[in-house]
């Protein structure tokens, strides 16, 4: 029992796969030279080549492939704010000028976030540099101010003040500004090139493709006739042929999507430069190229084709053998990293999922090409002309308004103004909601929206989907770990074990207050802080032994009974952190005050369980552990994260994060260096993460708003390289989260009331996941989160009763978050523990799953849990009580006054009630050749975003080995909106 218990090679290999990444995944840099047929150099470029081989040892075969981490970046329905949130309904918008008098607009809107009762405010702020977008809370009790915004923003000088506009004609004018962002279409080259063909004349002349050729064609898409055609047509013309009479289109994903096919574009004898197909194909910024012959051929170079204009060449070919085809990405050097990586080795013998795969590595290229200078100096000139533009016509009418309805804030409340001025502004309203609408219709006619978002999102099971881990868990959690297949929880009443399907155990009872916790399984330990304030101690436990105690339930151990197992020299500590890969000795680093204390433990990883075994339960691991060392630091950390360094050997490092910067702190001088610095006025530290790329350490600094990924060099002659990279990014949440957890390819924000997921080698967005009432509980090994939902009954509100003509300033009853009258009718809200598994996210499954504390027979349920290595982000963050505590203790203790009696600070926070929804969304077709079932289909998939679709029968939610994957309480499902029309 025991040695299968402690089996976790598998989990192990899991979580190096999760505290690592590599830019190899997505390609290397490479001078590519083109000669003609006598050899002849004649051109040469810098491309990023993706051809499948990382460098790792895979065992991928093209019949058992799969992949879970194939999705759009940065898709529409999560960041065309203004369409989605703001047209149709009422909002605010303001103009102004900052410090330089460079005009910006903002625009405000108080909205449900995604029919969740979340209300909201949406804000965007459109600069000559782009446009920010943010979350903001909503408090029924603090009003909001612009300026308070536009502080969020980072924006806290103006040359002038913010006002408002009130023309329901800027709806137009906005709506132009976010589509510079892009087009939400997009246009292909299709360059077919025979076996030996070494130049693009010899390409482009080719009449008539193979057969294999037109099979690839009909994957692509549907053959449309261009005359009438009055879809999106990518600059064909659909009136006279003169760009030839047929072409390839197809709907994907909500993007239309037309190819330029080189055998469909007119064909010239006397050009033989074939102008006008190169015309058309020569200007789009990706084309696909369709290779004959076999691969010892001469193979396709990008340099071969002589276009300025074009960024990304995606190379195909066809093996007849096994019906397969193989795909090859060129990606010209200025262009930024875009998923999804290549499988290795690249080859796709299900048809279906190479076209999938194949679109959105191309629509995912397109949109990075738009970043790269060459594009996107030419977006900002663009946008600084359109917005000074608008900023000139607006300024003369602004001055003709009333001042006083300038001055309002959101929260104010209009209808207690005079009646004839409410009168006014309600008509004024009901104008400005009528343009938005009609312009919202127009547009998602006019197909210069996505069209049907939904269709994959029912047939697709995304990484992120949560199982249902334990319903109706009543208690307030405070910190827990994963412990095998179970969950060890400290909460109000003690600490509990759980496991799906099996009644909870009390390990501790209410008397030990676990703050933070760490599950060493490979080491047989349990490190848990305890207590707060100066009783603060660091305790620590065999698993074995409590587990005996829970096998045997001879004792609930108390306060009392864990005397023996307080590390020295731990008193008043108040944070904590472990090394991430302990291979060969265990480093923990323990925060009292502004001290930090170094503590090891060395262990042989193969005798490690087995010594372990023969002790006694009642000896406690406290002998073997080493104190090292003593730092000083000049302020309390708030976080602190273990990096390792290359060699081990007096180059590790402690990453610290306190007043308005992070530094490195080298843990065998104790030596400071500053590693950021943070240029804000008020700053809310989230994370520090410690991730190896290709074996170099690296960390991603998550505070306010910001990510940022900086490369960390190893110590030389006491002091880090710490230098500008071309390796490090920074990205920004829509959101402040309060937790951050890494896993690798994805990097997931978790706040109140959702969870933002982006990737972590380009921050671009891929989901906003929303989840009412979130709570994180554990991240370490599978993530682990609480949400509250309504026990009966759901609202029969609809988003189109919600975009009525109140105002933004006080949401309505629609907008208001309900409260189970629990009092009246008995009833109160259910809490529910939900998990993501790991192996899910770092796409590769375990077979083998750890054995659970709880069940003494061998686990046989499908679920998988992987062990990672990465600390618990969110345990490590304190709250703003605590951190004055702990500075008024340190300042005491300067003072000599520590024995004085502190008073207690402690910060509850009360977890609103907040209804389930259920949501019955439609699906629209995948691929349509007809504009009117576009139309349609555009029309039932605009919902808002994420919902949480619920299981009619509760006792569902109990029972793992009875309940589907789909009966889960926590699917994600993305919509958009349907406030502006009913199919019913």
């Amino acid at each position: 029992l025991m040695k299968c218990f402690y089996s976790s090679s598998v989990s192990e290999d899991l979580g190096c796969r999760r505290g690592e990444f590599s830019r190899k995944h997505y390609g290397s840099v490479e001078l590519l030279i083109s000669s003609d047929a006598d050899g002849a150099i004649q051109r040469a470029g810098r491309f990023r080549v993706e051809n499948g081989s990382s460098g790792e040892n895979t065992d991928y075969t093209p019949d058992t492939w799969h992949r879970t981490d194939v999705h759009l970046e940065n898709p529409e329905y999560h960041t065309r704010w203004y369409f989605k949130y703001f047209l149709g309904k009422v909002h605010q918008n303001y103009i102004g000028t900052d410090a330089e008098k460079n005009p910006f607009f903002l625009s405000v809107v108080l909205s449900d976030q995604n029919n969740q009762r979340v209300p909201q405010y949406h804000s965007i702020l459109w600069r000559k540099t782009g446009t920010q977008k943010m979350c903001l809370p909503y408090s029924p009790t603090k009003t909001l101010s612009v300026k308070s915004i536009l502080s969020a923003m980072s924006l806290y000088k103006f040359e002038k003040s913010p006002r408002e506009i009130f023309h329901p004609e800027i709806q137009k004018d906005l709506l132009v500004l976010e589509e510079q962002e892009g087009s939400v279409n997009f246009k292909f080259g299709v360059l077919y090139a025979k076996d030996g063909q070494l130049t693009d004349d010899e390409m482009f002349s080719n009449e008539t493709g193979s057969e294999s050729f037109q099979r690839f064609l009909h994957l692509l898409g549907d053959i449309i006739t261009l005359k009438g055609w009055t879809g999106y047509r990518g600059g064909l013309d659909t009136k006279n042929d003169t760009t030839g009479t047929c072409s390839i289109y197809t709907v994907f994903q909500g993007h239309e999507i037309m190819f330029h096919v080189s055998t469909m574009l007119p064909y010239s004898r006397e050009n033989k430069q074939q102008v006008e197909r190169k015309r058309h194909i020569g200007n789009d910024i990706v084309t696909i190229v369709f290779q004959e012959g076999e691969e010892s051929s001469p193979a396709f170079k990008p340099s071969m084709i002589r276009s300025h204009f074009t960024h990304i060449f995606a190379l195909v070919t066809y093996n007849k053998q096994n019906d397969s085809y193989r795909l090859k990405i060129f990606s010209e050097e200025s262009v930024p990293l875009f998923g999804p990586p290549l499988p290795s080795p690249p080859v796709f013998t299900n048809h279906q999922e190479f076209r999938d795969f194949m679109l959105v590595k191309l629509i995912n290229g397109e949109k990075a090409t738009l970043e790269t200078p060459t594009f996107s100096q030419k977006r900002q000139r663009t946008l600084d002309m359109l917005i000074r533009s608008l900023y000139q016509d607006l300024v003369p009418d602004l001055h003709k308004v009333n001042n006083m309805l300038n001055r309002r804030s959101f929260s104010d409340v209009l209808p207690e103004s005079p009646k004839s001025t409410r009168k006014k502004e309600e008509a004024r309203q009901a104008e400005f909601v009528r343009l938005g609408q009609a312009l919202k219709l127009k547009t998602t006619v006019k197909g210069d929206a996505t069209a049907t978002l939904a269709t994959t999102s029912f047939c697709k099971k995304e990484p992120w989907e949560s199982q249902s881990f334990c319903s109706n868990f009543p208690h307030e959690i405070v910190c827990a770990d994963s412990w095998g297949q179970s969950l060890l929880v400290s909460t109000d009443v003690g600490v509990l074990l759980i496991d799906d399907g099996q009644p909870s155990v009390h390990v501790f009872d209410k008397t030990l207050q676990i703050k933070q916790m760490h599950v060493l399984e490979a080491l047989d330990l349990l490190i848990a802080r305890t207590d707060k304030g100066k009783d603060s101690r660091l305790l620590v436990f065999r698993l074995s032994a409590v587990r005996r105690d829970i096998e045997t339930k001879q004792i609930i151990r108390s306060k009392y009974d864990c005397r023996e197992n307080k590390l020295e020299r731990t008193k008043g500590c108040h944070l904590y952190a472990i090394n991430t890969h302990h291979g060969s000795e265990l480093r923990i680093v323990v925060a009292i005050r502004n001290k930090l204390l170094l503590v090891t433990k060395k262990y042989n990883p193969r005798n490690s369980l087995s010594s372990s075994s023969l002790l006694s339960s009642s000896d406690s691991p406290v002998e073997e552990f080493q104190y090292i060392r003593e730092i000083c630091l000049s302020d309390p950390p708030v976080i602190m994260t273990l990096v390792d360094g290359p060699t081990g050997d007096s180059d590790n490092m402690i990453c610290v994060a306190y007043r308005h910067q992070f530094d490195l702190v080298n843990e065998s001088t104790g030596e400071s260096c500053r590693l950021h610095h943070v240029e804000t006025n008020k700053v809310n530290f989230v994370a520090a993460i410690d991730v190896y790329e290709d074996g170099e350490a690296g960390l991603l600094l998550c505070y306010n708003y910001v990510c940022q990924y900086r490369k960390v060099y190893p110590f030389n002659g006491g002091s880090p390289l710490i230098q500008p990279s071309a390796y490090d990014f920074h990205f920004s949440w829509n959101q402040v989260p309060y937790a951050v957890v890494c896993a690798f390819p994805y990097i997931l924000a978790f706040t109140t009331d959702s969870i933002e997921i982006r990737l972590v080698v380009n921050g671009n967005l891929v989901h906003t996941a929303v989840v009412p009432e979130l709570q994180l509980v554990a991240s370490r090994l599978d993530i682990y989160f609480k949400a509250t939902a309504a026990v009966s009954g759901s609202s029969d509100s609809s988003s189109k009763e919600m975009s009525s003509r109140s105002s933004p300033q006080t949401p309505t009853a629609y907008e208001m978050p309900e409260c189970p009258l629990s009092s009246v009718e008995g009833e109160g809200p259910c809490k529910n523990l939900y998990k993501i598994p790991l192996s899910n996210l770092v796409g590769r499954s375990i077979e083998r799953p750890l054995k659970s504390p709880l069940a003494p027979k061998v686990i046989t349920t499908t679920t998988s849990s992987g062990i990672a290595s990465l600390p618990v982000t969110h345990s490590l963050s304190l709250s703003r009580m605590e951190i004055k505590e702990i500075a008024s203790r340190t300042r005491r203790e300067l003072l000599g006054l520590l024995d004085e009696p502190i008073p207690k600070t402690e910060s509850a926070q009360k977890q609103k009630k907040i209804p389930r929804r259920q949501s019955d969304p439609k699906q629209g077709a995948v691929r349509s050749t007809s504009s009117d079932r576009l139309i349609t289909s555009s029309f039932e998939s605009y919902s808002e975003g994420c919902h949480l679709s619920t299981s009619s029968d509760p006792s569902t939610l109990t029972n793992r080995e009875e309940s589907s994957p789909s009966s889960c309480p926590f699917q994600l499902i993305s919509l958009y909106d349907e406030d502006f029309i009913d199919l019913k």
